[in-house]
C-alpha cells in the first residue's frame, strides 16, 4: 500500500471511493437523509478544494485507489475506504498517514467520527470529547462523535 497526495487528474476515483463507501456502509447505520447528505457533501467541487489544499491523499494498493484521508489544520475532516477493502488496515494506514502529518505542527487531533467510524478511532487512542448534531430534512437528525487524541 501506498499512501500518496491526491492530484486534480484523480477525482472521478476519489469520487466513486467516497460515494462507493457513503452508499454502501452509512445505510447500515443512518436514514437515507443522512446517506443523501454525504452524497451532496462529497461533491466532486468539495474534492476538488480537498485536493487544491494539499491535505487530501489517497491509498493506493495494486495501482487502484482504494481510499482516501483528508484534514484541515489538526482535523481530520475525512477517511474512507472501499468497502471491499475495509478490516484489511487500509484505514489504518490512512490514519497514520494523516496524523504523522498533523504531528509535525500540532500536538492533539480531532475528528467527527460518524457511527461505523467510531470503533476504528476508540481503537486507535482517540477519546469522545463532546457530541454535534447537525438538522437535515424531513426532521432528520445527523448525530456524531467529536473524538480528540493527543499526538
Amino acid at each position: 500500500m501506498e499512501y500518496l497526495a491526491a492530484e486534480s487528474n484523480m477525482i472521478n476515483e476519489i469520487h466513486n471511493v467516497l460515494h462507493t463507501a457513503i452508499k454502501t456502509i452509512y445505510p447500515k447505520y443512518y436514514p437515507n437523509e443522512v446517506v443523501d447528505f454525504f452524497c451532496r457533501l462529497h461533491s466532486k467541487e468539495h474534492i476538488l478544494d480537498g485536493i487544491a489544499s494539499g491535505n487530501m491523499g489517497v491509498l493506493l494498493a495494486e495501482h487502484v485507489i482504494v481510499g482516501t484521508g483528508c484534514f484541515d489544520s489538526n482535523h481530520i475532516t475525512g477517511v474512507y475506504v472501499l468497502p471491499s477493502y475495509q478490516k484489511k488496515g487500509c484505514g489504518s494506514h490512512i490514519m497514520d498517514c494523516l496524523e504523522n502529518k498533523i504531528a509535525k505542527s500540532h500536538d492533539t487531533v480531532i475528528l467527527d467520527a460518524s457511527l461505523p467510524g467510531v470503533c476504528l478511532y476508540e481503537h486507535r487512542g482517540y477519546k469522545t470529547v463532546g457530541h454535534g448534531t447537525y438538522e437535515l430534512e424531513n426532521d432528520v437528525k445527523l448525530v456524531y462523535e467529536i473524538m480528540e487524541k493527543r499526538l
